[in-house]
């Protein structure tokens, strides 16, 4: 027997979770997705694990390129999390605005300058599980900025304040 998925999806709805863009660069075109599905792996060594939908249209180009980086938001990049949501209708390349400051470190993936940290992954391997595929990169290099971290939670982004004025 498994859980009913609409029960399913509202409880996790409730497991808040920092919000980050996951970004690839596939033959010379960017592309990425807002996810909260990522975790550490391994400290020694560094690893990261990200689960994406088969769906997304930044799925196929992680797995080809064999290269992604994890970009931690701030509390200021709501508009970014939105924008590379989907629920815009904005898709590929287009979802790296000129408004916002890109940059590559090793691996050549798109970072976000003023993110909170910059995850700069190649790809070591892959688990398809039902709808996503986990992917899991070694970390090659890391950026780290100062800020509040965004948060998702019970279907909307928020700030840690936010959060504790609700207590």
């Amino acid at each position: 027997m498994t859980a009913d998925m609409a029960t399913f999806k509202k409880g996790m709805r409730q497991l808040a979770g920092g919000v980050t863009l996951i970004t690839t660069s596939c033959e010379g075109v960017r592309c990425g997705l807002t996810a909260t599905a990522v975790c550490s792996v391994s400290a020694a060594p560094p690893q990261l694990l990200v689960c994406v939908n088969k769906t997304a249209s930044a799925h196929d180009p992680i797995g080809k390129s064999g290269i992604f980086a994890v970009n931690v938001l701030s509390t200021k990049h709501i508009a970014l999390a939105l924008r590379f949501s989907g629920q815009e209708g904005i898709d590929g390349d287009a979802r790296f605005d000129e408004k916002s400051n890109w940059r590559t470190l090793t691996t050549g993936a798109p970072v976000l300058a003023d993110a909170l940290v910059n995850f700069d992954c190649k790809l070591i391997n892959r688990v398809d599980v039902g709808t996503h595929t986990i992917y899991i990169g070694s970390i090659v290099d890391v950026a780290v900025s100062d800020g509040s971290p965004l948060i998702y939670a019970d279907g909307l982004f928020v700030t840690p304040q936010a959060i504790a004025a609700t207590g």
